[in-house]
C-alpha cells in the first residue's frame, strides 16, 4: 500500500527529467554557483549522483530512520520535508511533494536551507562519495559559454 501511494504520489507530479547542460544553466540562472563557495560542478555532480536529474525521483528504498528522499537533489522526509508518514523536523517548511515538480524553484531554494547548516553540501552522502576531492570539469565540459564561464572546480 505504501509504495501504491508513492505511485501515485509521483504520477501526478509534473516531472521533468534535465539535460546535464540545461539542468547546469538552470541552476545558474537561480544563483547556485558559488552559493555558499559551492562551485556550479560541485551542485552538478551532486543532482547527477542523487537523482541522475530527475525531478520526480523518490528513493523507494527507506532509510534507516524510514524516512524518504524526494526529487531531484534527494531531500530527505525526516529533517527538510513532510511526506505525512515520517515524522519531520520539515527544515525548508514544505510538502515533499513540492519537491516532485519541473519548478525547481522550491527545491533549490530548499537545498540552498539544507547547505547553510553546518555539514553543508556534505549533507548529501552521494555528494561525499562521488563529488568530493574529485576533478569534476566533465559536469559543465561541452556546455554553452553562458554556463561556463566561471569554472573554479
Amino acid at each position: 500500500m505504501k509504495i501504491l501511494v508513492l505511485l501515485l504520489l509521483v504520477a501526478a507530479a509534473d516531472g521533468r527529467v534535465f539535460e546535464r547542460c540545461d539542468w547546469a544553466r538552470t541552476l545558474k540562472s537561480y544563483g547556485m554557483d558559488g552559493y555558499r563557495g559551492i562551485s556550479l560542478a560541485n551542485w552538478v555532480c551532486l543532482t547527477r549522483a542523487e537523482s541522475s536529474f530527475n525531478t520526480e525521483a523518490v528513493n523507494l528504498n527507506l532509510n534507516t530512520d524510514g524516512s524518504l528522499d524526494y526529487g531531484i537533489f534527494q531531500i530527505n522526509s525526516r529533517w527538510w520535508c513532510d511526506n505525512g508518514r515520517t515524522r519531520t523536523a520539515n527544515g525548508c517548511n514544505i510538502k515533499c511533494s513540492e519537491l516532485l515538480s519541473d519548478d525547481v524553484g522550491v527545491a533549490i531554494d530548499c537545498a540552498k536551507r539544507i547547505v547553510r547548516d553546518p555539514q553543508g553540501i556534505s549533507a548529501w552522502v552521494s555528494w561525499t562519495l562521488h563529488c568530493k576531492n574529485k576533478d569534476l570539469t566533465h559536469y559543465l565540459k561541452g556546455c554553452p559559454s553562458d554556463v561556463t564561464t566561471h569554472l573554479d572546480l
